[in-house]
């Protein structure tokens, strides 16, 4: 499927160093008390939406914390469901799933194998999401409406107790993590002068659908970048005698990684031109990448393997056999389960993290020490102004 497949030293100069958190202004403010989480992505954040509209994941997804297969490329929890332990709020219902779902506080638009462009592939063909950021933000519009509507007609308690009250949209938190299929789209289609180029484009799509957003009534919004995608197993276990200056000190594919911080320049500085724009809004950019990075260049001293190794899966030059599928690998028939060491891994399918490696990387985001501006996320909702 695509989205394993797309989802596949600028560093130094533009990443912050992991800090402790609240700036000295900060922490003084009063926690923001959101009322709901709406969050917008791709597999990185999607807890079902995917799976409900298409093909739900195999065992062993989900085995680590929900003892079944849960709608989330893991073995367990995402970062947005512990964004969402950490805020106290409940994990987010996929929009797209009609059973059993709850939306009193919060909705989930994201689906896996989602772009910010509109796709031109199939998820047929190359599992592409037919939901790029568009359409999630115009699912939210509609969910907006028809809630509020449902809600207001509602005679009694148990009709809106999964239902979110209108009155509360402005203190809901809006989280986006989006961009990394783009980037990765790019790199397999088209050269590389072209993926630079291309940047500009995605990043201007990206920033019209938070105004739209805006519009609709979002004001706290907390907007991850894209991670080091020439980290990822799957691209990086296929490498084999590479050129000198191919892969960089980690064993990454210095290009990708590259342009991935180039789309995330480009997207921090048009995200601080939006804070002049959006007055009343308050816009925090989260470095993800820095975040993975740090995790993956010191794996070991986090307590955790190799950095590339992958817990489900076989991958390699010549075969791929993905997470729960049964495969062949130099003639011989083989099933993708889960390694017995999953807490201690960083990959759980050479394309997503383990939740052991997503409560890493949580940890060290919420705090805001990776964050512009410096705010944790339970203050975000702040206005701090156009630029720090």
């Amino acid at each position: 499927m695509m989205e394993s497949t797309i989802l596949v030293l600028w560093c130094l100069i533009s990443s912050p160093m992991i800090t402790n958190g609240d700036d000295d202004m900060t922490k003084f403010l009063p926690p923001c008390n959101y009322s709901a989480i709406y969050n917008f992505g791709d597999s990185n954040s999607d807890t079902g939406g995917i799976a409900a509209a298409f093909y739900p994941p195999a065992s062993p997804s989900g085995n680590t914390y929900f003892r079944r297969p849960a709608g989330r490329a893991s073995d367990g929890r995402l970062i947005i469901d512990f964004i969402a332990e950490n805020l106290g709020l409940q994990y987010l219902s996929p929009y797209l799933d009609s059973i059993g779902s709850n939306f009193a506080q919060g909705a989930n638009f994201a689906t896996g194998g989602a772009t910010i462009l509109r796709p031109k592939e199939s998820w047929f063909e190359n599992g592409v999401s037919p939901f790029p950021l568009e359409i999630q933000v115009e699912h939210f519009t509609q969910f907006k409406d028809r809630t509020s509507y449902f809600y207001n007609q509602a005679k009694d308690k148990c009709s809106k107790q999964r239902l979110p009250r209108p009155e509360d949209l402005s203190r809901a938190l809006f989280t986006l993590d989006v961009g990394q299929n783009d980037v990765a789209l790019g790199i397999q289609t088209l050269s590389y002068q072209q993926q630079q180029a291309a940047i500009a484009k995605i990043v201007s799509q990206f920033i019209s659908q938070v105004r739209i957003l805006y519009q609709r009534g979002a004001r706290a919004f907390w907007i991850h970048n894209t991670g080091p995608i020439g980290c990822l197993p799957v691209t990086c276990v296929k490498v084999k005698d590479p050129i000198a200056g191919y892969l960089d000190e980690n064993g990454c594919v210095k290009s990708q990684n590259e342009i991935a911080l180039q789309f995330n320049n480009h997207l921090k500085g048009e995200i601080v031109k939006l804070r002049g724009e959006l007055s009343d809004a308050a816009l925090i950019y989260v470095d993800m990448y820095a975040a993975k990075y740090e995790l993956i260049s010191n794996a070991k001293n986090q307590g955790f393997k190799q950095a590339f190794e992958i817990c489900c899966g076989y991958h390699g030059i010549g075969y791929d056999v993905w997470c729960g599928n049964k495969g062949n690998v130099n003639g011989s028939e083989v099933h993708a389960g889960s390694c017995p060491n999953v807490t201690s891994v960083i990959s759980w399918d050479g394309v997503h993290y383990s939740e052991a490696a997503n409560q890493w990387i949580a940890t060290h985001i919420l705090n805001g020490s990776l964050s512009d501006p410096p705010v944790g996320i339970a203050r975000a909702c702040h206005n701090r102004g156009p630029s720090l």
